[in-house]
């Protein structure tokens, strides 16, 4: 039996404002389950393919009118016929892409790459986290452990799975030196997780002043640099002029890109995880010669999500440590200004109990 009423809800015109409408209270059917939402953070990637202008395309492609929100957390509190693991009081994070779940991709685990019709994001494509209900599919949930916050969970549905995706493509170890350009709320949950998993030294590349004291006052990395013509030779510097074992961009930019690949030393790794932009580079000398690989990283899989929580209450480390301003629900206005303007960290919307 689900609840009965009425809800707001946030949507994203694509004109860098905020509506707030109202929604009937979805009813899970079949397979679902309806969640009091607790914490939903908002992504770049909302901002930029959303908030500014729908120029999102295929799986980040916006339709008009639906609830945004793709990084949501919170409390099962009605079920739907059929469910097989979770029950309603369950805490549960939403894996955000509802893929098909039976193609290839789906069946790795991949809802993320899943190319079949019907497949559907929350916030994009189906209602998501920016109202007090969301309804999910139990196949889409991650459970979330009493140790960790609901805004902890928000911020692994997207961002710190990303970057945990990419870390164990190119792995990173005490053996490590590790460089990551741009230090959104993305590139500084690179750092956090590069940080717990051991490597050894930490470098960050940022321009953005507000994320540059933001990332020192939380100790996330051993040299922070401004990008500009010196910064590649800054780095080797401080690497006893060899470079780093392993880098990650979270910039986007061309710029931040060549660095990545130049920085990097012989048989070294890099991971794109910034989306958007181009990069220039030439292969032979910097990529070739120095028997470097690049990997490209697109958000993670259902059990690697699920496998980040489990290490997250090992490690002891909380993503919500990144959160630096916090809105309700009819503030969300403000609260997606804020993330467009980027003086900020992550920013969440709460929600208090119905």
């Amino acid at each position: 039996m689900g609840i009965q009423g009425k809800m707001k809800g946030a949507i994203l015109p694509g004109n860098s404002t905020v509506e707030i409408r109202e929604f009937d209270i979805p009813t899970p059917g079949y397979g679902q389950v309806l969640i009091q939402t607790k914490a939903t953070t908002i992504c770049g990637s909302d901002i930029r393919c959303i908030y500014r202008e729908h120029t999102g395309k295929g799986p980040e492609g916006y339709i008009p009118g639906t609830i945004a929100g793709h990084e949501p957390c919170g409390v099962i509190v009605a079920e739907g016929e059929g469910l097989r693991r979770f029950k309603k009081g369950d805490r549960v994070i939403v894996y955000h892409i509802s893929g098909c779940g039976v193609c290839n991709d789906c069946r790795r685990g991949f809802y993320i790459s899943c190319t079949s019709k019907f497949r559907q994001a929350y916030g994009w494509q189906r209602n998501g986290g920016m109202a007090p209900y969301i309804l999910a599919e139990e196949k889409d949930l991650v459970e979330l452990p009493d140790e960790l916050t609901f805004k902890d969970g928000a911020q692994v549905a997207c961002g710190f799975g990303t970057v945990y995706e990419a870390i164990e493509k190119i792995g990173v170890c005490g053996n490590d030196a590790v460089l990551v350009t741009g230090l959104g709320p993305v590139g500084m949950a690179a750092l956090m997780l590069a940080k717990v998993m051991g490597a050894n030294k930490l470098i960050g590349v940022e321009i953005n002043d507000y994320r540059i004291n933001l990332a020192k006052q939380l100790g996330l990395a051993d040299y922070i640099f401004k990008p500009g013509e010196d910064t590649l030779k800054q780095i080797l510097e401080v690497t006893g002029g060899k470079g780093v074992e392993r880098s990650i961009d979270a910039s986007a930019s061309d710029a931040g890109r060549q660095l990545a690949i130049r920085v990097t030393r012989q048989w070294g790794k890099i991971a794109f995880v910034g989306e958007g932009g181009s990069c220039t580079f030439q292969p032979s000398p910097d990529i070739i010669h120095g028997q470097k690989a690049i990997y490209g990283s697109w958000v993670t899989s259902l059990w690697k999500m699920e496998e980040l929580v489990e290490r997250l209450v090992r490690w002891g480390i909380h993503p919500e440590e990144l959160i630096t301003h916090e809105f309700s629900l009819d503030e969300a206005s403000d609260a997606y200004k804020l993330m467009a303007d980027g003086n900020c960290g992550k920013v969440a919307i709460t929600f208090q109990d119905e």
